[in-house]
């Protein structure tokens, strides 16, 4: 945890933001993130996952090397994936959480593609923190590609939605 070196908002920190550290460790759990940083209030917190043991352990020589050949097909959805992220009608994730299509589990999605939105219509929910965060679509159009699944765990700026 990283906070800003200002001795107010050292002496701000309560139970509320212990509880808050725990509630971003949980979810750091659940989404199988590294990292999760926040700015509130003026406190900043930064919440992050030790890696260094399985980066600092020695792996053979003959496993070294099917990894290096794979390295250049996994640019290659890397790349798609930023090409897909400038597309204008891309619509990228505010926050990290969980992206959900329904309201409820079993319920219709909010869109499938194919489907004309309006602007400010939900396009899909974000978990975050236990809470259920509606998206809404920031213009009018239609939803050609739908980029992530049901339930997926999702990344600040990550295109969830094309809209055209």
């Amino acid at each position: 945890m990283a906070r800003q070196p200002d001795d107010k908002a050292a002496a701000k920190f309560s139970s509320e933001d212990s509880a808050l550290v725990r509630e971003l460790a949980l979810l750091l759990d659940e989404t199988s993130l590294t990292e999760i940083e926040i700015e509130r209030a003026g406190l900043r917190l930064r919440v992050a996952r030790n890696l260094s043991v399985a980066a600092t352990m020695p792996m053979p020589v003959a496993a070294a090397a099917p990894a290096f050949a794979a390295a250049p097909a996994a640019a290659a959805p890397a790349a798609a994936a930023a090409d897909i992220s400038k597309h204008p009608g891309a619509v990228t994730s505010p926050m990290v959480g969980t992206a959900y299509w329904s309201p409820e589990p079993g319920a219709k999605p909010f869109i499938e593609v194919g489907s004309k939105v309006s602007i400010g219509q939900t396009l899909l929910i974000i978990e975050a923190m236990k809470t259920m965060n509606q998206i809404p679509s920031p213009r009018a159009g239609t939803v050609t590609q739908i980029l992530v699944e049901d339930g997926q765990p999702v990344e600040f700026g990550e295109p969830l939605v094309i809209i055209e």
